[in-house]
C-alpha cells in the first residue's frame, strides 16, 4: 500500500475558532493525521515529501501556517486494486514564529479546539529540529498534548544537516535522553524531508495507523 503522492485535494483552511469548533463536531469520526511543529523545522517540506509536491505552501519566512489547513489524502492498494480517502491536518505551529500577540492567541486557542474536540483517530506527528533535540517549547508542547490521549509520533526533521561527525555524535549521545523525555509516544522517527531519508517507514506508519481504523465506521 502507498499514499497516492501528487493526488492530495486541499478542502479549506479554517483561521476562525467557532468555524472549527462547528466543523470537528460535524466530523466527530474522521480517521486521518495531523501535523504540528515548531517554527523552522520543515513542517510543509516534510508533508510535501510525503504526499507530493505543492501540498502545503512553503514559506519563506517559517512559522507562517495561519490556520488549520484540511486536506484529503488517498492510499492505494494495489494488489486489491481499492483505495481509501483519509484527512490531512496541517495546523498551526507553535514556538517563535513572528507573529502579533493577537494572533499567537488566536493560534493558541485553534489548537486547543483542534485537539480537544478532534477524533481519537487522528495521529499527530510532531515535526521537530533534529540538530537542536529537547529544546524547551519541544518539550513543553510534548507536555501540553499529552493530555489530550491522541497517538502521537515524533519525527526529527533535518538529519541531513548534521554535516560534522561531532554533530552526529551529539545527537547519538542524547537519544537515551530523547526517548526517555518521549517515553509516552508511540514512535519516534529520523527524517530527511530534503534527501527522503527514512520517509518510507514514516508512509507506511501512517499507512497503518489509518487502515487500522478504516473498518471502523464514519471515518470520513
Amino acid at each position: 500500500m502507498n499514499i497516492q503522492k501528487g493526488k492530495t485535494e486541499f478542502l479549506m483552511g479554517i483561521d476562525k475558532v467557532d468555524q472549527l469548533k462547528t466543523w470537528l463536531n460535524e466530523h466527530p469520526f474522521i480517521n486521518g493525521i495531523a501535523f504540528v511543529g515548531r517554527s523552522n523545522v520543515g513542517k510543509s517540506s516534510l508533508i510535501n515529501s510525503l504526499f507530493g509536491k505543492a501540498t502545503a505552501r512553503v514559506s519563506k519566512t517559517p512559522g507562517r501556517t495561519r490556520q488549520v489547513n484540511i486536506f484529503n489524502f488517498i492510499v492505494e492498494d494495489r494488489e486489491k486494486k481499492t483505495i481509501e480517502n483519509f484527512y490531512l491536518f496541517d495546523v498551526p505551529g507553535y514556538g517563535h514564529a513572528d507573529v502579533s500577540k493577537e494572533m499567537a492567541a488566536n493560534w493558541q486557542q485553534l489548537l486547543d479546539n483542534f485537539f480537544q474536540l478532534c477524533s481519537q483517530k487522528i495521529l499527530l506527528l510532531n515535526i521537530q529540529d533534529a540538530r537542536h533535540p529537547l529544546q524547551e517549547p519541544d518539550v513543553l508542547f510534548q507536555k501540553y498534548i499529552h493530555s489530550f490521549n491522541l497517538e502521537t509520533y515524533v519525527l526529527f526533521n533535518k538529519i541531513d544537516k548534521l554535516k560534522t561527525q561531532s554533530e552526529r555524535s551529539r545527537l547519538k549521545n542524547l537519544m537515551p535522553s530523547i526517548y526517555k523525555e518521549f517515553s509516552w509516544v508511540k514512535q519516534i522517527h529520523f527524517v530527511s524531508a530534503e534527501k527522503g531519508d527514512n520517509l518510507d517507514k514514516v508512509e507506511q506508519s501512517i499507512i497503518s495507523f489509518v487502515k487500522r481504523n478504516s473498518d471502523m465506521q464514519g471515518y470520513i
